[in-house]
């Protein structure tokens, strides 16, 4: 069988050195790079004296989700979004649970051939509202990124951007300009943890976050995977949330989800569900007004309620929605006070299916 296509495009955002290395600018890695050598993230590399991307148009897969599983609670509930991911990744989670993908270090890894035209075609075969790119991290693959973005946007389809936000600062311009919303992973609230778990830096994420608030108009929530021992502590989550409520205000949506053994870290015990409630409970005090558990079930802190009367706005059991009681314009139907997000005139019915899909149809 003959081995599928591999796409190399010329990279963006790189600069030369003395020493005659290069430097890739695309995240706060800087990895600098000799003649056929890749960066950290494995998509990256220099060939012929210019750094590339080696993964434009390869894709591991496709699957059909509910937004909500991005997470997403706020940002069109209820509809199908068109997820996929590529190769690699620019950070070292030892907890990552996507590992197969996000650590693959073979192009086999992402055979599916995967132009920007044949994925809008897709996404509006199926019905899709938006599009993610997921499962690993889309700053590593920043062109072609932007390139379906671009299709996306064209064609009235959304695009979502799931990511730990490690992204330098030039390039995240041009990324988030690209993006309707966006799922940030922030891992943990303290330096020693990203160094760590990550081999990563806290304030690079932070300052992604204030630029999303403050430069752009980008839906975005954040995910905090809640790991047994590691960042855990009633003092960490009160930290992390007094400072999301100072930078990013009280409407930001926060998810604290269960972490499960996976990778580096099978010997970790699962998070149990009374540290995610007591984290919530945390968040909740310290003002925030949307906050949410995940990979657990339950009903009660995974809906969304009005701040102002309590009433329940929308409900979800997994990934299915319950209640609905906002108006055409996002409001409360009990008191008119609005619910921050982004919203259609009804919920989506798509409901918690996971549906693979091919793109092969979209030649057609």
């Amino acid at each position: 069988m003959q081995a599928p296509l591999v796409d190399t495009v010329p990279g963006r955002y790189w600069h030369r050195l003395d020493d005659g290395r290069i430097q890739c600018d695309v995240c706060p890695r800087y990895c600098k790079l000799a003649e056929g050598q890749r960066g950290l993230c494995f998509v990256r590399a220099r060939q012929n004296d210019q750094m590339v991307l080696t993964t434009w148009g390869r894709s591991s897969g496709f699957c059909i989700d509910p937004v909500e599983k991005k997470p997403l609670n706020h940002f069109l509930p209820g509809s199908p979004v068109l997820s996929f991911g590529t190769a690699g990744c620019n950070l070292t989670c030892k907890f990552c649970q996507n590992h197969e993908i996000s650590k693959a270090r073979q192009m086999d890894a992402v055979g599916s051939l995967a132009t920007p035209d044949m994925i809008v075609q897709t996404a509006k075969q199926w019905g899709c509202s938006s599009v993610a790119f997921t499962y690993n991290d889309p700053v590593i693959f920043l062109e072609y990124a932007v390139d379906v973005a671009k299709a996306c946007r064209a064609a009235g389809i959304k695009t979502i951007a799931v990511t730990a936000g490690y992204i330098g600062k030039d390039a995240r311009a041009e990324f988030f300009r690209h993006m309707d919303a966006a799922n940030v992973d922030l891992k943990g609230f303290t330096e020693a943890f990203y160094h760590k778990l990550c081999s990563a830096h806290l304030d690079d994420v932070l300052e992604t976050l204030i630029y999303l608030k403050r430069e752009t108009g980008v839906w975005f929530e954040l995910t905090n995977l809640v790991i047994p021992g590691e960042n855990d502590s009633d003092g960490e989550f009160d930290a992390m949330t007094r400072w999301i409520m100072a930078n990013l205000g009280p409407d930001e949506p926060v998810h604290f989800s269960a972490f499960h053994p996976d990778w580096k870290m099978m010997d970790t015990p699962q998070t149990p569900a009374q540290t995610l409630i007591r984290a919530r409970e945390i968040a909740l005090k310290n003002g925030l007004r949307y906050v949410y558990v995940g990979n657990v079930h339950d009903h009660a802190a995974s809906s969304t309620y009005c701040h102002n009367c309590h009433t329940r706005l929308i409900g979800r059991d997994w990934y299915e929605l319950s209640d609905w009681k906002l108006d055409a314009h996002g409001n409360c139907t009990e008191c008119g006070i609005a619910c921050a997000g982004v919203f259609g005139p009804k919920p989506g019915q798509w409901g918690r299916k996971r549906q693979p899909v091919r793109l092969s149809a979209a030649r057609q």
